[in-house]
């Protein structure tokens, strides 16, 4: 049921460079995979997870300190049984890690593209999550920490390097400033 409206937004995406063209050619692949290829137990070669870029009033990113990981990112985590399809479950993911409610009628674009490698832990085999992220935007400014997120917190864009975050985050912040 979600595959179908996932590989639509793949279709309709315009990939920034090869690498991201690359990327979403092998999420276009997972799909086709036997299994359920959005299940948190689909380990080979992964499985889809969702995230958000949220930019609030005055251009600001929405950043996590995320708890494993230690650094900022954007808010995202794993697709959902429940979730009806991965816009929903990267609006869920922010909820759930920032308290921020994006609006459901807004309409959900996918805006980046990040398959990276999970390693073995927990009994779990090492695996690749295939991250579709979507941009929103709020006027909501109040936040607060939950789930996976240690903290959270709205960056202007010179706030953002690589040294508080990721490649990934920042090679989004180059697309928003574009």
């Amino acid at each position: 049921m979600r595959r179908e409206p996932l590989r639509q937004l793949l279709l309709a995406f315009s990939p920034c460079d090869g690498h991201e063209a690359r990327e979403r050619d092998r999420m276009i692949e997972l799909l086709n995979v036997p299994g359920d290829p959005f299940a948190r137990s689909h380990f080979t070669p992964g499985h889809f997870t969702a995230s958000a870029f949220v930019l609030g009033p005055e251009g600001r990113l929405l950043l996590i300190f995320h708890g494993k990981l230690h650094r900022w990112l954007q808010p995202g985590g794993h697709v959902d049984p429940d979730d009806m399809d991965v816009p929903a479950a990267a609006r869920r993911e922010v909820a759930e890690e920032t308290g921020l409610n994006l609006s459901p009628t807004e309409t959900a674009a996918v805006f980046d593209l990040d398959i990276h490698p999970i390693p073995a832990m927990r009994g779990e085999p090492a695996h690749e999550h295939f991250d579709v992220r979507f941009l929103f935007r709020t006027r909501e400014t109040t936040i607060a920490a939950a789930s996976d997120a240690k903290a959270a917190r709205w960056y202007t864009p010179d706030e953002v390097t690589l040294e508080l975050s990721d490649t990934s985050v920042m090679r989004a912040m180059r697309k928003i400033i574009r």
